[in-house]
């Protein structure tokens, strides 16, 4: 039987909605949320994410502005602006895009946020709330593949459920799908792996983190209920490494040469060579053995951006709360 599609559009726009009504709650309390991108020097790519950032933050409330900074800006800088930011009591979130010009340490300046307003949960004292349980501001990608694979139905591990199960169920820990799951999580980056890996093992699943060193990644993958891939290997998880019936969360964005039936790269509308954007599992394989998967795009994708705004309602509703 053909895997479930993990619709990732569906179950943010469910968040996003959520999310509108908790803004118009704080807009009309008079403590509506601003959220303020630096952007230093000139990048295409990055005028594409803010233009989205924009229109996502503008479609449920947020207030949304861009400070540009000449491509001259020092450390020096860049951290003194953070900073006036970080004063500012109507500035409640801050993104700093990326990436920076050559010769500016992105994680300084990223450090320099201040851990409050940091709506990308990159800073270490966030990392650290992540350790301790607390996600309310945890990395946006890790946190929106973990509730893509929570939103699930999965079968139970236990039957009956133990008691403990019962009450941290009941608490909002975990869910009866979720509980004693093995989960297998294949990079371990600080955004991405790492701070998924905790998020789980929060949720009382028992958690396997493979990387560039591991060397029986075939077998570990096999094991997991639940399959997680963020490396940025195309390919990188072949459908025989996969438990039939897991639930596989692709979160690797790859571009790729769109290739015909006949074996040719495709053109696009302009006549140039056409890329396609894929994950790191071998999707159409894979679909014929696991439970649930993640198409790429329309995935773990709309997730982040819908973490991304939840950053900055929780930290409006902190700052002003």
């Amino acid at each position: 039987m053909p895997a479930q599609i993990i619709d990732g559009n569906a179950v943010a726009d469910r968040i996003v909605a959520e999310l509108a009504a908790e803004v118009a709650k704080l807009k009309a309390a008079g403590r509506g949320p601003l959220l303020v991108a630096v952007q230093v020097g000139e990048n295409a790519a990055s005028r594409v994410y803010i233009k989205n950032q924009k229109e996502s933050c503008e479609k449920i409330g947020i207030s949304y502005r861009l400070d540009e900074l000449p491509a001259t800006t020092t450390q020096a800088d860049l951290a003194a602006h953070i900073g006036k930011l970080n004063a500012d009591p109507r500035v409640t979130g801050v993104i700093l895009q990326m990436p920076l010009p050559e010769g500016l340490d992105p994680r300084a300046a990223q450090r320099a946020i201040g851990f409050e307003k940091d709506i990308e949960g990159m800073h270490p004292a966030n990392m650290g709330r992540v350790v301790y349980g607390d996600a309310a501001q945890a990395p946006c990608t890790a946190h929106g593949a973990y509730l893509l694979a929570r939103s699930l139905e999965l079968p139970p591990s236990h039957d009956p459920l133990p008691e403990f199960a019962k009450r941290v169920i009941a608490a909002g820990k975990t869910t009866a799908g979720l509980y004693g799951k093995n989960v297998v999580v294949v990079g371990h980056s600080e955004i991405v792996g790492k701070p998924l890996a905790l998020l789980f093992l929060d949720s009382f699943c028992t958690v396997s983190v493979c990387h560039i060193a591991t060397k029986n990644l075939a077998e570990m993958a096999r094991q997991a209920d639940i399959l997680c891939v963020a490396v940025g290997k195309p390919g990188l998880i072949k459908a025989e490494m996969i438990k039939p019936g897991a639930a596989v969360i692709d979160i690797g964005i790859n571009r790729v040469p769109d290739i015909g039936p006949d074996g040719k790269q495709l053109l696009n509308k302009k006549g140039k060579p056409a890329m396609k954007t894929v994950g790191d599992v071998d999707y159409e394989k894979a679909c014929a053995v696991a439970g649930w998967i993640t198409p790429v795009p329309g995935g773990v994708g709309p997730m982040t951006v819908a973490m991304l705004l939840k950053n900055v309602v929780e930290a409006a509703r902190a700052a002003r709360g």
